[in-house]
């Protein structure tokens, strides 16, 4: 089933930018004036930087947060670093489903078109929290929480069409396929790191499916693994854990593979508005390329088989339309 994934990796999409690209190269020469953009996770790290590069190149961008004030600092910073003023902030949570609805009905009352959606927010390796559904946070947060949005923004998408959805997963995929027996942890023992894996999985198959769903609409999407930056997103974790995972020597420097902010969020923005990724969907993207398959020996790159598994990503789709009804 995995095959036609892999079975001619000469078709691998490139560019010209790599690993230490910034997103503000990426989108330099591209102009996305009269397009409408939305970045979620926008009031701290990539999410920042993400928005940028969209209200450098033009576009008009909508930054939904859960702090209203936090967003709004941002959003004057992009504001004066770029001179685009169409840069506005909305409230919204994604834990929570009757904020994510009241989001999308507002926005959808404009009737606007959304030309680029990029599913940027995310958790990471927290302790055991259930929303008020009784789904485990992180699978809730970073996938069923955009899942939802992007599904009631269909419409805007493909009023903007040809339009793109981009959504943020992880080399941490490799940590865990989706577990559809127990996918929130109500059997088997919690495991912050199998619960992270297993929701950036669900953000790259969601991609997948998502892509075959609405690609013949005008509606391509793609995920995105931004590389290893330090962020907000490593809030959970103590300083032993990261240095006992290689992620800091023990002098406290990163491992130089760590990316800066503006480098990390290059290959969102690559997705979002490159030219050769017209039309394509369905891809796994790193250092602003189509990803490799991934090998033992090299733990920093590359997608895992079931990332990308066409079954999976139906059966997911399904469940998680089950779970937001």
């Amino acid at each position: 089933m995995l095959a036609h994934q892999y079975k001619n990796m000469t078709d691998r999409i490139t560019s010209k930018f790599n690993s230490r690209s910034t997103a503000l190269e990426v989108v330099a020469g591209i102009n996305l004036q009269g397009k409408t953009a939305i970045v979620t996770g926008a009031s701290s790290g990539l999410g920042v930087e993400t928005a940028r590069a969209l209200a450098a190149a033009g576009a008009e961008v909508i930054l939904p947060v859960r702090n209203l004030a936090k967003g709004e600092g941002v959003a004057v910073g992009i504001r004066s670093s770029t001179g685009n003023q169409a840069v506005s902030v909305a409230e919204l949570d994604l834990a929570d489903f009757a904020s994510i609805r009241n989001f999308a009905a507002q926005f959808l009352s404009e009737n606007k078109p959304l030309h680029i959606l990029i599913n940027n927010a995310a958790i990471m390796a927290c302790p055991l929290t259930r929303t008020t559904q009784g789904f485990e946070a992180q699978f809730a947060t970073n996938h069923l929480g955009h899942f939802l949005l992007t599904n009631l923004l269909i419409p805007a998408l493909q009023q903007g069409a040809p339009s793109r959805v981009v959504s943020l997963s992880s080399i941490g995929h490799r940590l865990s396929p989706i577990v559809f027996e127990d996918i929130h942890f109500q059997e088997r023992e919690y495991d912050k790191w199998k619960a992270y894996g297993q929701a950036k999985t669900a953000n790259s198959l969601f991609a997948v499916e998502l892509k075959n769903r609405f690609a013949a609409s005008g509606i391509t999407a793609n995920a995105v693994h931004p590389g290893g930056i330090m962020t907000g997103l490593q809030q959970h974790l103590t300083m032993e854990e990261m240095t006992a995972s290689g992620w800091f020597d023990k002098d406290g420097n990163p491992h130089p593979v760590f990316k800066n902010i503006e480098q990390g969020a290059a290959t969102s923005v690559w997705a979002a508005t490159a030219p050769e990724l017209e039309g394509k969907g369905g891809k796994y993207l790193e250092d602003c390329n189509e990803a490799e398959p991934s090998t033992p020996e090299n733990r920093m790159s590359g997608v895992m088989p079931h990332a990308l598994d066409a079954e999976a990503a139906a059966q997911l789709w399904a469940i998680s339309e089950a779970m937001i009804s």
